[in-house]
């Protein structure tokens, strides 16, 4: 436990002295200030159409202005923007031993290899959480500044914990972006994989294949196509949950068998 807690604290000190850690809250606090632009545009509906704007953002934020809209938009938002922002993490967190050539140091220590990745790992959804957070407290202030209609504390939890279950979901696509960066031994591969597998999950999703493609599940929990209830069954949290194992595993068997003298 001393050596896992020890492996920990060392992740969080070197996320914490990077400008990553400060870069990825200053992304994700774009998502709640476009989604409360969302909400002024709409509601000044002949300013936005001199502006030649009411036509695309009634599209895209449903044509309302009120809380039900603004935490749809917001929760599709997370879904999507949260999957690349997340990948970005998770590259970085098991990357950054490789780009800055002290991989062989940090396997030179005593600290088993299994326990510097169990704690790489925490870390990645610790920081996945924060930001999740992050977001709601700020979507919540921005929109009561904006003074939307419509909030209620039920519509307030289901967006807390929609918004948690798709984060949850999205970290458990990680572990293979995880493999990815370490057996790519940077940054480049698993973003290839994560833009890949978004664009994969998109036409899956088009072709009503979303509920069986892992990468396309947070996005259904979302709501982006419709009730996630309609669309996902057990099954597609089985799914989810064999692709998390598979990739912790892999990510896990390289760290402990590769060969590490480059």
């Amino acid at each position: 436990m001393n050596a896992f807690l020890s492996a920990f604290w060392a992740e969080v000190l070197k996320a914490y002295r990077s400008k990553v850690s400060r870069g990825t809250f200053l992304g994700f606090l774009i998502l709640p200030i476009i989604d409360g632009l969302f909400m002024i545009i709409l509601k000044n509906p002949e300013q936005a159409r001199a502006m030649g704007l009411i036509g695309v953002k009634a599209q895209l934020a449903g044509g309302v202005a009120d809380w039900s809209t603004f935490s749809s938009v917001l929760l599709q938002g997370n879904a999507i923007g949260g999957a690349l922002l997340f990948t970005f993490i998770t590259a970085w967190v098991f990357g950054r031993e490789f780009s800055d050539h002290t991989a062989k140091e940090i396997l030179a220590i005593p600290t088993p290899r299994q326990v510097i990745i169990g704690a790489k790992f925490l870390l990645t959804l610790l920081w996945i959480s924060g930001l999740t957070l992050m977001i709601f407290v700020i979507g919540l202030a921005i929109g009561a500044i904006v003074d939307i209609p419509g909030w209620s504390l039920n519509l307030t939890w289901t967006t807390l914990w929609t918004l948690l279950l798709t984060s949850l979901l999205n970290f458990m696509l990680m572990p293979f972006v995880a493999f990815f960066a370490s057996a790519g031994r940077g940054y480049l591969p698993p973003l290839g994989w994560s833009l890949s597998t978004l664009a994969l999950a998109q036409i899956a999703g088009i072709l009503g294949w979303g509920d069986r493609f892992p990468w396309s599940i947070p996005a259904l929990v979302s709501g982006m196509l419709g009730p996630h209830a309609e669309l996902l069954g057990i099954h597609s949290y089985i799914l989810i949950f064999l692709t998390f194992t598979l990739g912790g595993v892999a990510t896990f068997m390289w760290w402990l068998h590769a060969d590490h003298t480059r």
